[in-house]
């Protein structure tokens, strides 16, 4: 990974660096993920704390469901942008489609499975699946 990992939203009135190479990468298959994205998952890099610098926040809203993580996005394009952890109030993983490079980091499991979308199956790439939630990550 460069010094600095760039990435922007459709309209790149949001923009990031990412100064820490990310943690992890995983697809979610919830209903919630699908109808937030548009699609049957949604790739993620899980990312360290405090390693992201954002630009063009004032752009930028969350909803925030009863249950979960507030999900954030932009208000000008509407793309999806990252998840914010409850519990501390930072950026935990962002939606892999924002980066403008490689980020260097593959997605290592598919979870939420249980839900996935019957008009896309799950692809047969090898990776482990979870019905809920995965075990706790390394990292």
């Amino acid at each position: 990974m460069a010094d600095v990992l760039t990435g922007s939203c459709l309209c790149g009135g949001v923009r990031f660096e990412l100064t820490e190479p990310p943690l992890s990468a995983s697809y979610c298959h919830c209903t919630r993920c699908q109808k937030r994205t548009g699609t049957a998952a949604s790739p993620q890099a899980r990312i360290v704390p405090g390693s992201i610098r954002v630009t063009g926040d004032e752009l930028v809203r969350a909803y925030e469901p009863p249950d979960g993580f507030p999900k954030a996005f932009c208000s000008a394009c509407g793309s999806a942008l990252w998840s914010i952890n409850p519990d501390t109030g930072q950026i935990a993983s962002i939606r892999m489609s924002l980066f403008d490079d490689d980020p260097g980091v593959r997605p290592s499991y598919r979870q939420f499975t249980a839900y996935a979308a019957e008009w896309e199956p799950i692809p047969d790439d090898g990776l482990p699946h979870y019905p809920e939630r995965p075990p706790p990550q390394p990292g």
